[in-house]
């Protein structure tokens, strides 16, 4: 089992940033490749970023091409998610997610990932 403990949220003005971060459990974490997604009020979870378990592919949301950039050091169990140039809409929670998923090109969905963080909240305002 790998657990995911998201951390970094918070309020932001508009423009501004902030680094998420997710600490994994488990001494397989280099084993996974690892996704953000995010969830607004009275919406469906949706697709962020993701990285490839190796971390060499990265491949983002056309939504946060270009102000957000996901990364991972998998010698601190560890995956990041810097979000530059924020916007009002960019307002949700958070969740980072693991798959083991293989050979099945770039993972987007909800059900390619089968282990999910707690969430954290990221507030922008306007």
């Amino acid at each position: 089992q790998l657990q995911l403990v998201e951390s970094g949220g918070g309020l932001v003005q508009a423009g501004g940033s902030l680094r998420l971060s997710c600490a994994a459990s488990g001494r397989t974490f280099s084993s996974y490749t690892m996704g953000w997604f995010r969830q607004a009020p009275g919406k469906e979870r949706e697709f962020v970023a993701v990285i490839s378990w190796r971390g060499g592919s990265t491949y983002y949301a056309d939504s946060v091409k270009g102000r957000f950039t996901i990364s991972r050091d998998n010698a601190k169990n560890t995956v990041y998610l810097q979000m530059n140039s924020l916007k009002f809409e960019d307002t949700a929670v958070y969740y980072c997610a693991a798959s083991l998923i293989r050979g099945r090109g770039i993972l987007t969905g909800t059900s390619d990932f089968g282990f999910w963080g707690q969430g954290t909240q990221v507030t922008v305002s306007s």
